[in-house]
Formats: C-alpha cells, sequence, structure tokens
C-alpha cells in the first residue's frame, strides 16, 4: 500500500515558496506525501522544490531581515524558505516535524523507502534527533515498550471483566437466600467487594498497563472544527480511547460506549465523534503516520462505528492524483 500512496498528499498548504535563485517569492501549494515534501507553483503548476523526507536534516521557525515570520526546511546544505503559511506556521510546523521524525525513526507512513537509499542518512539525522529532541525520543520509546506489552493488557482487560462479573454475582446471590441470611451475608459479601475494588484501583495506578493498553502512538490533533493542531498521544485502551497533549497531560477520554462514530479521512487521519441533544458533540480530529496501524485496531473494536469518507477511497484508488491544488487535495482544511 506504500507504493500505491506515496504520492499522494496526506496534507497541503497555501504558502509561499522563496526562489533563491531569482531572489522573488512564489505562490503556490507546501504538499506533503507519506515519503516527500513538494512545493508547486499555483501559477503555472510548476514543480519548484520537491525533497524525501529523510533527506532534510532540520526544520525551523525562523524570522529574518526580509520577512517576518517563516518555516525553514534544509536539506543537505540548501535551506528551504517558506512563508505566508495557511492556517498558521504553527500548524503547519507540527504536521511536518511529525511525519518527519516518524520517517527518521522508521516506522510511520514511509516505512518502505529504500534501505540503501535512507540508511546512511537516517543514521546521521537520528543522531542529530537525538541530540536536539531527548525528551521525544524516551516518548517513541515508550510508545513501543506499551505496543510490546499490548497483548498482555488485553488479557488483563478480559481478567477485569471477568473480575468484575463475578463480583456481581456474589451481589445477587445472597437475594436468593432467606432475609436475615441475606442480609448478614450481604454486609460481608459487599465488604469483601470493596476491599476488592480499593485493592484493583490501587494496582491500575501502578502503571498504564493494568488499564488494558492495546497501543498508544505520537498524533497531531485538533478539538472539533479548531484548526491549530497541536502534537500528542492517542491511547487505545480495551475500554476507552484516551488523547493526551505532548506533556502527557490529559486532554479528552471516551469510554468505548460513548463513542458514536469514527470517521477516517485518510490512512492518517480519523475524527472521533460523542454525539449530544441540546449541546454540542465532543469531536477530535487525529493524525498520526502510524494510524493505518491504529486503523486495524479500530475496526475491531468499533466496527459499526467506523465510516469511510470519499477522501479515504480516493487516498487507496487513485495513486496518481496529484495534490497540487489545495483545493482538490486530499486534506483540504474543509473536510
Amino acid at each position: 500500500s506504500s507504493e500505491m500512496s506515496k504520492d499522494i498528499a496526506i496534507h497541503s498548504w497555501p504558502c509561499s515558496y522563496y526562489v533563491s535563485n531569482e531572489k522573488r517569492w512564489v505562490c503556490g501549494t507546501l504538499s506533503l506525501t507519506p515519503k516527500s515534501l513538494r512545493f508547486t507553483s499555483s501559477k503555472d503548476g510548476e514543480n519548484l522544490a520537491s525533497f524525501r523526507l529523510f533527506r532534510i536534516s532540520e526544520i525551523k521557525k525562523e524570522s529574518s531581515s526580509f520577512i517576518f515570520s517563516s518555516l525553514t526546511i534544509t536539506e543537505g546544505n540548501v535551506k528551504h524558505w517558506f512563508s505566508s503559511l495557511q492556517p498558521s506556521r504553527a500548524v503547519v510546523f507540527n504536521v511536518l516535524e511529525h511525519f518527519w521524525r516518524e520517517q527518521l525513526l522508521g516506522s510511520g507512513a514511509a516505512a518502505g523507502v529504500e534501505a540503501s537509499e535512507s540508511q546512511t542518512s537516517k543514521g546521521k539525522e537520528l543522531i542529530r534527533l537525538v541530540s536536539g529532541s531527548q525528551k521525544r525520543l524516551e516518548d517513541t520509546g515508550k510508545v513501543l515498550h506499551h505496543q510490546g506489552e499490548q497483548f498482555d493488557n488485553i488479557m488483563v482487560g478480559l481478567n477485569k471483566i471477568e473480575s468484575d462479573s463475578d463480583v456481581a454475582d456474589k451481589y445477587v446471590k445472597p437475594f436468593g437466600k432467606l432475609p436475615w441470611r441475606s442480609q448478614q451475608e450481604a454486609k460481608i459479601q459487599h465488604e469483601a467487594s470493596a476491599s476488592a475494588s480499593a485493592s484493583a484501583s490501587a494496582s491500575a495506578k501502578k502503571g498504564p498497563g493494568k488499564e488494558g493498553v492495546i497501543t498508544k502512538v505520537p498524533v497531531i490533533f485538533s478539538k472539533g472544527e479548531d484548526s491549530n493542531l497541536k502534537p500528542g498521544k492517542l491511547t487505545v485502551l480495551v475500554s476507552a480511547l484516551e488523547i493526551s497533549d505532548s506533556s502527557s497531560q490529559h486532554v479528552h477520554r471516551y469510554q468505548r460506549q460513548e463513542v458514536d462514530d469514527i470517521r477516517v479521512h485518510t490512512p492518517f487521519e480519523i475524527s472521533i465523534k460523542q454525539r449530544f441533544i441540546g449541546k454540542p458533540d465532543i469531536s477530535y480530529r487525529l493524525m498520526s503516520a502510524k494510524m493505518p496501524e491504529v486503523l486495524s485496531i479500530l475496526e475491531m473494536q468499533y466496527k459499526k462505528k467506523i465510516e469511510f469518507m470519499p477522501d479515504y477511497s480516493a487516498f487507496k484508488s487513485n495513486p496518481e492524483q496529484s495534490p497540487s491544488n489545495p483545493e482538490t487535495s486530499i486534506w483540504n482544511s474543509g473536510n
């Protein structure tokens, strides 16, 4: 599937690009695909810049004497300047940095890049990444650790369900006996179950594995129609979906029964919604280079609630689609 989707835009942003040899700014579209970045002129459709993600050595927010605010992308010894980014420089930076990091870590949207041409570059950039972003790599290590424990955690979740069922049986049994006996036994059973619940609660606090974590992946997310995409994490549990920010602070938790629909916009983007009557729905958009892995789990857990949107079909069926037009791009902000 990586061959099928490699040329499709995961996201596109209107912006301006500085053509250094002509010393002028050109309006156009910056498009991100699973393997590369490219800038296309809106005037004549000319591809003015194109490079593989693994060849990028740095992505920075910068200002200079000739432009107030810009984003620079360094490829080898060439620095590319982008400005007038829509919806904002911060949003574009967050999305690009996410997919670039996942590319460097070798597990993401473009894991199929040929090892022979990327191995040396990946090694060099990983060293740079470690020195500049220690905390992010530690977070990635935690993600891999959680994924390694996923089957154990599923069993923990199932065992807890079985345990809860046993506790419920204990509550019911005393009521089938004589009143004097039922009151006395009910009291004993109540104390025993309360003790068991306290013990279970204490053990759950020892680590996320006790809650039945299936997988945990880095994401870029936004709430509702907000276009301010921020880095964070999505945790898929046996009984819930949990979103946290880049500092691992809780943002929102959907209990399994609270999820009304999950829309799959592309293999890398989903939206989750809980519907209400008389008050606003609670919805989040989530993007991740690892979303294809998450989708395989969500399809099993939320089979009747998942809806694949038209853009997803286009992404899977039309590998030659051009992402140069922001109005027809897979990730147009209007979706």
